[in-house]
């Protein structure tokens, strides 16, 4: 009977040691007061912009009929995924800016992230549609109605959203086999799934494993697409003799050229990387998440507007009935 009651004892005596955490803190960008009311205002003035940029483009682009077509369908999703990824993390970062706690509960964090994960997987894909929509007229413009009928548009769209969801839904159910004891600070301004892992008591080996598997998958899938696509246009466009006609399709493709840059360039930067789930790496989480969660939702809009002439053409008949 002693041994039953010394066994039983040090069971609840390692419970009350692990217990295991159901709220975690959100350490975000700084400890400084002086700093927290610039930081709020800037951050503030990003959220807004995005928000009205991105969803502006998707109202232009769903009431304007001549915007009817594939490339704009794929960027009007792409602007409305934008904003669903600065809606998941800038309103609580913006809270725990003068939020004594700063508390996040966990399925609060689960919600987050599948948020953030089905934003960025459906941009990836959506970014490889549109690289593979300008390869097709460009490089086979009598064939482009037939190729890329609003048809063929829908279900691209729909299997993008599909795998989105399935993707989030993946790695969602995953982090509920791991467990959180000990500390629950999470150095991050919102809840990504590399610092949740490094709060894990148990080992997240099949996580990090399952995040290399199908983030890697999707980026070298899409990407793969994005450079074939590019091959051939490029191909095409040296191919041709006009200067003017060299010139135009260049343009057409130097806005979405630049945004997949900027947007693979940081993704694969912060899940690809080596070690990047090192307790040394923390400190460039940071910086490389506030570019792809907050920066490049901010720039989208703007690079694709302001260099495109049929939005541009748009926005000018709207301001002159108005």
């Amino acid at each position: 009977m002693s041994i039953i009651s010394i066994s039983t004892d040090s069971i609840k005596m390692m419970e009350n040691n692990h217990s295991l955490t159901t709220e975690f803190i959100l350490v975000g960008f700084t400890d400084h007061p002086e700093l927290r009311t610039l930081l709020f205002l800037v951050f503030l003035t990003i959220y807004l912009i995005t928000m009205v940029g991105n969803l502006g483009l998707v109202a232009l682009i769903f009431m304007e009929h001549r915007l009817h077509t594939p490339m704009y369908i794929f960027l009007g999703n792409l602007a409305l995924m934008d904003s669903c990824c600065s809606c998941a993390i800038t309103p609580k970062m913006l809270q725990n800016f003068f939020s004594k706690d700063r508390m996040i509960s966990l399925y609060e964090c689960m919600a987050q992230f599948y948020l953030l994960c089905l934003a960025e997987t459906a941009d990836c894909f959506l970014l490889a549609s549109m690289a593979y929509d300008r390869f097709v007229a460009i490089c086979n413009p009598l064939q482009y109605h037939t190729m890329m009928s609003k048809k063929l548009c829908i279900q691209m769209t729909t299997g993008i959203y599909i795998a989105g969801n399935l993707h989030s839904i993946i790695h969602i159910g995953l982090l509920f086999r791991l467990r959180f004891c000990g500390s629950h600070q999470i150095n991050h301004f919102f809840c990504d799934v590399l610092p949740l892992y490094r709060l894990s008591c148990v080992n997240p080996y099949i996580n990090e494993l399952m995040i290399c598997i199908l983030a890697g998958s999707v980026q070298t899938f899409t990407i793969t697409i994005v450079i074939v696509s590019y091959l051939f246009i490029l191909f095409t466009i040296f191919k041709m003799k006009s200067k003017e006609g060299k010139g135009k399709a260049l343009s057409t493709c130097a806005s979405h050229f630049l945004s997949v840059s900027i947007f693979y360039g940081s993704l694969v930067f912060m899940y690809i990387r080596p070690n990047s789930n090192s307790v040394n790496e923390e400190d460039k989480d940071i910086p490389v998440a506030i570019f792809y969660t907050l920066v490049i939702p901010l720039l989208n809009p703007f690079i694709y507007s302001l260099r495109n002439k049929e939005v541009i053409n748009v926005m000018k008949k709207i301001r002159k009935i108005t």
